[in-house]
């Protein structure tokens, strides 16, 4: 592709604005730039960087202006939250699986339990 000066001043400035990680991928000799800008438009919270990756695609041509528009296909609607039903806990050296205490929330309320030598006390 062939980049006019106009594209080439909104690239320098999308890269001095980006996260560092992005960093690296956002270079003229990169042939997946303006993919991964375009991927990039729809997770950035910047309201100046989205318009000049916005400003960037239009001046690259109309492809690329309809992958602005397009949601990601990939990205669930309603995302699952990450919250494990079961984690690990290690004492001296043993490791055992007890239900996390969000998983566990939903269930029952919490008691607190005594302990006396090790044994648990009903009262």
């Amino acid at each position: 592709m062939q980049y006019s000066k106009p594209m080439i001043d909104l690239v320098y400035e999308i890269r001095r604005r980006v996260d560092p990680k992005m960093k690296p991928g956002i270079k003229l000799a990169n042939p997946d730039m303006l993919q991964e800008l375009a991927e990039f438009h729809h997770h950035c919270k910047d309201t100046i960087t989205r318009t000049l990756i916005k400003e960037l695609l239009s001046l690259a041509g109309e492809p690329w202006i309809d992958q602005l528009d397009e949601p990601k296909p990939d990205t669930p609607s309603n995302p699952k939250p990450d919250t494990p039903k079961q984690i690990t806990k290690v004492y001296r050296g043993q490791v055992t699986l007890v239900d996390s205490p969000l998983a566990s929330a939903t269930k029952e309320p919490h008691r607190p339990v005594r302990i006396y030598r090790g044994q648990v006390v009903e009262y």
